[in-house]
Parts: structure tokens; C-alpha cells; sequence
């Protein structure tokens, strides 16, 4: 499994990263152990948690994740492994947290200390803003409405500086962001040097054969700022292996939960824009997960892919595409027919 240097960080993180998102949902204590040691076996050590998951996120399973994470990492060689969590802001309107999570000093520092309870460890290696406190389009919007824009957010130097002490205090290596726009990599990134504060090593955003808005705009960032994209969502819930082709597939997350989870993987004009991916997959011999997820491994902006399963049969075929390498022509017909369906699922 390739290693690569996380951004500016030291962090020498997989190709492929373990994300956990259905744990204490989906998947059970014994699934989460079984996956993490074949994952471990195989190359990766690379973790993506949150303190909001399983997801959806409900009152009764949150936090089961990381719980799940900690009882099989005080087993294992802390030092072999990278770990990253997530701080959760309003958007998600979780009020079983923290009454209301917010980006405050005070809440930042109740996050880390009760995460790093959970995952039964003194550290993290990376800790990241799930999404930003003030409002953006999120989650299948994509305009921005100057209408909703909030005044009592928590700015973004006082979510700096709550992040400076819990690195300065050596609960947190590095920081980074998630489901951020150019305007708040931008701030976050001048407010650091500024005022001698900790840059944002990566951000985590959705990236994937039918959602590539990550290029349009923050690609740029990544090439003169050395933030690196964690990628999630590379099989874009599950449609671009072809499972639900036919109706959503038993027991996936689109079939389980209702119409508002995941808005952005479930609009008509789908099945269309993946059908060219699916004839591109059976023509190079490969399975359509294969395809979608060699396509992400080796984009040049991409820090880590962070894939994720409820089976271990899909685990072993989302790790085993680190070893898949696209050829040019694959590559240019994969260009030519984004052209021709641009961003089905942005």
C-alpha cells in the first residue's frame, strides 16, 4: 500500500483511508474490529472518524463510533497508526450535543477531551471541522443565499486559536477541515499566519466520478498551499458500484434511511450520467467500484481516499483498488464523459 506525506504535515498516511461513519449503525462492535484488522493487515493506517457518527446521526448511537474505534485501538501500537476525528458545528441541528454544538473555544475543547475518552487514547493526529459553523450551501445545495448568511457564528480566529491550545497542549498533531469552501479555506489560511496559528494540513470533501466540484475551485488551493483533499464519498453512497441499477440495494443506507439523507445521490438524472462509467468498467475487465475508486486513488490533489463498508466483502474490493492503475486511454474517456454529464451529484 503507497504512503504518502499528508500535506505539509509529517502524518505518512494510505493511499486508502478507513472511514467509519456506519459503525454502531450498520455495523456492530465485532464488524468495526474485524474491518479495522483487515484494514490494518492490508496496508492501511489511516482512521476517519467523528464525534457525530454513526450516521444518520440519532441521540441513542452517537458517539458509538469512536467507541467502537477505542476498545480495538488500546490493543494496538498507537505510534503505527493515524488517527483523525471530527469536531461538529449547528448544521446538523444535533442537539443531544453539547445542547447545540457550536465552534466555541469552550465547545472545541469539550469535543477533543470527549472524543479522545472514547477512542480511549491521549491524542489525535489529525482533528477536523466537520463542516463551518457560519451557514454554506452543504450537502446537495449549491448556491450560495446571502439571505441565511449568520452573524452569531464563532469566528473563525476564535475556532483558530481553541484549536492552537489543543495542539499547543498535545491532544492534536495537526488540524484540517471538512465540507469547506474556497472563501473559508481562504480565511482560515490567512488568519494562521497572521496571528502565528496552526495551518489546515487537508480538508475533506466529496470527490468522485459524479461529483468532482472539488476541482473546479479547490484544487487550486491544494497546488499553492499544500492542503490535501481526504476524499469521501468515492463510490457516491454506493451508486457508482452499480448496486442500485435495479432499486436501492437491501439494506444500503439509501434503502434504510429516508429521502433526506443523502438528497444529492438520489436525483433522476443518475442513472443516465453512470451507465458511460459502467460500459467503461466492463470494457477495461474491472468492477464499476474498482473504476470509481482507482480513479480517485491516484488524482494528483488527493491526500488519501477514505472509503468505507458495511461487508468484508466490500472492504477487500475498496482496498484492493490501491493496486488498480487506470490507463491513459481509461483516463481520457473517463474526461470525455464527465464533459458530457457535468456534476449529476454536486
Amino acid at each position: 500500500m503507497e504512503h504518502r506525506k499528508l500535506g505539509t504535515s509529517e502524518l505518512d498516511v494510505s493511499k486508502i483511508c478507513l472511514g467509519t461513519m456506519t459503525w454502531g449503525q450498520q455495523n456492530t462492535e465485532a464488524d468495526a474490529h474485524a474491518q479495522l484488522d483487515y484494514a490494518l493487515a492490508h496496508g492501511v493506517n489511516f482512521i476517519d472518524a467523528a464525534e457525530m457518527y454513526p450516521v444518520p446521526t440519532r441521540a441513542h448511537t452517537q458517539g458509538k463510533t469512536e467507541e467502537y474505534i477505542g476498545t480495538w485501538l488500546k490493543r494496538q501500537p498507537r505510534d503505527k497508526i493515524v488517527l483523525a476525528s471530527k469536531v461538529a458545528g449547528p448544521a446538523r441541528q444535533v442537539t443531544w450535543i453539547r445542547n447545540g454544538p457550536k465552534l466555541t473555544g469552550e465547545q472545541i475543547t469539550a469535543a477533543i477531551d470527549t472524543s479522545l475518552a472514547r477512542l480511549q487514547t491521549d491524542y489525535l493526529d489529525l482533528y477536523q471541522i466537520h463542516w463551518p459553523e457560519r451557514y454554506t450551501p452543504l450537502f446537495g445545495e449549491w448556491q450560495f443565499d446571502p439571505d441565511k448568511d449568520r452573524q452569531d457564528a464563532t469566528p473563525i480566529l476564535e475556532q483558530l486559536e481553541a484549536l492552537d491550545r489543543i495542539v499547543t497542549s498535545g491532544k492534536v498533531r495537526y488540524i484540517g477541515l471538512s465540507n469547506e469552501t474556497p472563501y473559508g479555506v481562504m480565511r482560515f489560511l490567512q488568519l494562521a499566519d497572521r496571528h502565528q496559528l496552526p495551518r489546515v494540513v487537508s480538508i475533506q470533501n466529496a470527490n468522485s466520478l459524479i461529483n468532482r466540484t472539488f476541482e473546479q475551485a479547490l484544487t487550486e488551493f491544494t497546488h499553492h498551499e499544500k492542503v490535501a483533499l481526504l476524499a469521501y464519498s468515492p463510490l457516491a453512497f454506493g451508486q457508482l458500484t452499480g448496486k442500485h441499477r435495479a432499486g436501492y440495494a437491501p439494506n444500503s443506507r439509501l434503502a434504510l434511511f429516508d429521502n433526506n439523507f443523502g438528497t444529492r445521490y438520489r436525483r433522476p438524472g443518475l442513472a443516465a450520467a453512470m451507465q458511460p462509467y459502467f460500459d467503461l468498467a466492463t470494457q477495461l475487465g474491472m468492477s464499476p467500484a474498482t473504476l470509481a475508486l482507482a480513479w480517485v486513488n491516484d488524482r494528483w490533489f488527493v491526500g488519501s481516499n477514505i472509503i468505507g463498508a458495511t461487508t468484508m466483502e466490500q472492504l477487500k474490493e475498496n482496498i484492493a483498488s490501491a493496486a488498480t492503475t487506470l490507463p491513459a486511454d481509461a483516463i481520457a474517456e473517463i474526461e470525455r464523459i464527465h464533459a458530457a454529464y457535468l456534476e449529476p451529484a454536486q
